[in-house]
């Protein structure tokens, strides 16, 4: 998905990893409309963990909001029994391993379809000629929809990366642990690097559903606004509870972790 922007100003909301938390997409997108943003963007993994994957999608579909995949969406869309995730404990696989089974279970043929057909990634190219700047929105990196781009990745390494990408500003969720950093490139120019944070299973220790607002202009990134959402956490880690995903996933909810 690509198009030359030539507004001088918009507001963008971003948001991705909702892992089929329906209550925190809700009341998240309530927030957004509130904002009133000019655009809004979605940056991947629907699906997994809890018990509203088809849900999630339709509302999405419904919206029609710009949605690109992340990794759980591959894996799902795909009918495959690995979502490309990093687990550290043979209990978290497991436990992964369970959770992708239920998913691939209860999603529709309609719903694996639309993962199925997701972009891996939206370029927004703002400006004109000279004072162009791209806005490259991906779920994990550029690189890879499963890369990890943590808050301690070196300034030397983002930089590279964002440079072999051609993105001056740099969009990305999938580690669940919303950053903004402000970076120099190796021609003096400003670059952005943007973890979004997650939606339906925050890892920063607040519950609450996160997004990101930005401001843009003709002279490139303004504001950079990290939005927290309160939802019902309890009624959704309920939720979990009362299926056949494991508790974990549900005190996860509740701790943040």
């Amino acid at each position: 998905i690509n198009g030359d922007i030539k507004s001088t100003h918009m507001k963008i909301a971003l948001f991705s990893d909702i892992h089929a938390n329906l209550p925190a997409l809700e009341a998240m997108l309530a927030d957004i409309d509130a904002q009133q943003p000019d655009a809004i963007f979605c940056l991947g993994d629907l699906v997994g963990y809890h018990v509203w994957p088809n849900e999630v999608c339709e509302l999405i579909r419904e919206r029609n909001i710009p949605t690109i995949a992340g990794n759980y969406d591959d894996g799902v869309g795909r009918n495959s029994d690995d979502c490309g995730c990093a687990y550290k404990t043979d209990e978290e696989k497991a436990n992964g391993a369970r959770s992708i089974a239920y998913t691939n279970q209860i999603i529709t043929e309609k719903n694996r379809k639309f993962l199925d057909e997701l972009p891996r990634e939206i370029r927004l190219p703002f400006g004109e000629d000279h004072a162009r700047f791209d806005l490259l929105l991906v779920h994990g990196s550029p690189r890879r929809i499963n890369e990890y781009l943590f808050e301690d990745r070196t300034d030397k390494s983002l930089v590279h990366i964002m440079e072999e990408a051609e993105a001056d500003i740099l969009c990305f969720g999938h580690t669940h642990k919303p950053w903004h950093r402000t970076l120099t490139g190796r021609d003096g120019q400003t670059l952005h690097a943007i973890n979004i944070g997650s939606v339906g299973k925050p890892k920063d220790g607040d519950p609450r559903a996160c997004y990101v607002l930005l401001e843009i202009d003709e002279d490139g990134l303004g504001e950079v606004q990290f939005r927290r959402v309160a939802y019902d956490v309890e009624g959704s880690a309920a939720a979990v509870e009362a299926s056949v995903l494991p508790q974990a996933f549900a005190d996860a909810l509740r701790t943040a972790r």
